[in-house]
């Protein structure tokens, strides 16, 4: 007899938070929040919920995704994704004002569709702007529905002001009827997701907030209108309880069944570093799955008792294993179009910024916007998905100018970041040294700056070893010196700074030319690899 198969979890590690779930036939698709990031809303594939791969994302477009000026952590959030009848469904928020001290949210929610995962996708319809977090359910009849949240911006009141529902006209491709708030409640919910099991509906909610008081509740109710019945147990699942549980922040989830019925959710975690006040996930927030199980009473509860989230859960035992080709740690530039796993920020690659063409086997970026830009940076990264990493790469770059600057980013959003950079000083040249901004605070490194004017490439290194990163650079690759102090790499988190932000660390590659000249940055090879 084999061994049980287990999921090990998280599933997709590093900033892949808000999962959305489904089942096609024999496929399971994971489908993730991406903010500021472009393109939007990863597609993670699977055939046995043990092994998945990234196989390309929705919003790849402008004309499905406008993220120009979107502040840090606005953007696409909690998209949620549906089939019916040979059709995909995705529903999303693109978030255009949001963050600390503003009451008002303006939260356009889109619809798009198509017939194949991989697109071609529909232009996208907009639905409504009255709150976020929306997804579509799609009843035994065939009417189908809207759920979000509703923000409330009024002076002492609930800013989450319930559950909304409302039909959506599928022919008409518009929101039909009246608006129901559908539940209310004085806890932090959000995240609706409807589902209709044995004749009742459970409206599925995250509540608490996304860190460390977040979770997972139920309502049901015998009409799709209400009125909803609040689950007795509280949570589903939780990690609030108990500090000392490797995966926290647990919460915000989706649903879906095997073909042997059995079910499984598809939930958010963060790993923390660190203890008490001080923990930090600077993985972001991950997506994990769980087995689930229906309780003779009616409610979901999860098949390893309590709401204590598992590491290891026992996979479906029907579906046969099926593995993918493991990520590459090394990117040569040798192809015609980017890898999968690259990001840019807010705007889609062209080549009026970005070639792999123009010198075969270099990523070529043209310097534009500051680090500061929520316009045009001329940047791309990779999620940091482990604790111990060395990121490598070997650049040739000849600044005439400090504006102009180009090397490896630690990267968090606008507000914080470290960045080993090449620029131009009046008085020594061709330099290399570090700068950072700390929780809006900018600052340089002075002790950090070495001459380079004699080296024609210059290879830079960034070591993560948990809380600790330490950048080094080499004229050669062979002999490294270390660049600056140790800094505290942990501060790359959504647990880092004043102002609540929710996306996770990215570590890639990036030029700016202030002086608005666009002068080339060349990259021979990017590596990212786990210790």
């Amino acid at each position: 007899m084999s061994p049980m198969r287990l999921i090990h979890n998280p599933v997709i590690r590093g900033f892949n938070p808000d999962p959305s779930f489904v089942r096609v036939g024999d496929d399971y698709y994971i489908l993730n929040s991406t903010f500021e990031w472009f393109p939007g809303v990863p597609i993670h594939h699977s055939r046995d919920l043990v092994h998945w791969h990234l196989i390309g994302h929705v919003l790849t477009e402008k004309r499905l995704l406008d993220l120009t000026g979107i502040a840090d952590s606005g953007g696409v959030w909690a998209p949620s994704l549906s089939w019916r009848d040979g059709l995909f469904y995705l529903i999303y928020t693109n978030v255009r004002t949001c963050g600390m001290g503003r009451p008002y949210k303006d939260t356009p929610v889109y619809l798009t569709t198509a017939a194949d995962i991989l697109g071609p996708w529909s232009d996208p319809v907009h639905l409504h702007s009255s709150g976020f977090d929306p997804s579509l359910f799609h009843d035994d009849d065939g009417s189908k529905w809207l759920v979000n949240m509703l923000w409330d911006f009024r002076k002492d009141h609930n800013r989450f002001a319930g559950i909304t529902l409302q039909e959506y006209d599928h022919d008409a491709r518009k929101l039909i009827g009246p608006v129901c708030n559908i539940l209310q409640k004085k806890e932090l919910t959000e995240g609706p997701n409807l589902y209709k099991h044995n004749g009742t509906y459970y409206l599925m909610l995250a509540e608490g907030g996304t860190g460390w008081n977040h979770g997972i509740s139920m309502a049901r109710a015998k009409s799709i209108t209400g009125p909803y019945e609040v689950d007795p147990q509280g949570s589903v699942l939780t990690s609030r309880d108990d500090e000392t549980m490797p995966l926290q922040k647990a919460g915000h989830g989706e649903l879906v069944q095997t073909p042997s019925g059995d079910w499984y959710l598809a939930h958010l975690c963060s790993r923390p570093l660190g203890t008490g006040a001080n923990r930090r996930c600077m993985l972001g927030r991950e997506t994990a799955i769980q087995k689930v199980v229906w309780s003779e009473d009616g409610w979901l509860r999860l098949a390893s008792g309590g709401t204590a989230v598992q590491i290891e859960v026992p996979a479906p035992v029907e579906l046969p294993e099926t593995k993918w080709p493991s990520t590459a740690a090394r990117d040569d530039f040798d192809g015609k179009t980017l890898d999968l796993n690259w990001s840019t920020l807010r705007t889609p690659v062209d080549e009026s910024w970005l070639s792999l063409s123009e010198r075969p086997g270099w990523l070529r970026l043209r310097g534009r916007g500051s680090l500061f830009s929520l316009f045009e940076q001329s940047l791309i990264a990779r999620r940091l998905q482990d604790f111990h990493v060395i990121a490598e790469t070997c650049l040739e770059f000849n600044p005439a100018h400090f504006n102009q600057m180009a090397g490896l980013i630690f990267n968090y959003d606008t507000k914080t970041h470290y960045y080993l950079r090449i620029t131009h000083d009046e008085n020594l040249g061709r330099v290399l040294g570090i700068i950072l901004t700390d929780d809006t605070v900018y600052d340089e490194l002075p002790d950090s700056q070495i001459a380079i004017g004699n080296w024609k490439q210059c290879f830079l290194r960034a070591e993560i070893d948990h809380e600790k990163l330490q950048f080094s650079a080499s004229p050669d690759g062979t002999k490294w010196q270390s660049i600056g102090p140790i800094l505290d790499a942990s501060k790359i988190s959504d647990d880092y700074g004043k102002s609540l932000h929710f996306t996770g660390a990215m570590i890639g590659l990036c030029a700016q030319d202030m002086a608005g000249t666009r002068i080339n940055a060349d990259f021979d090879y990017f590596e990212l690899r786990k210790l």
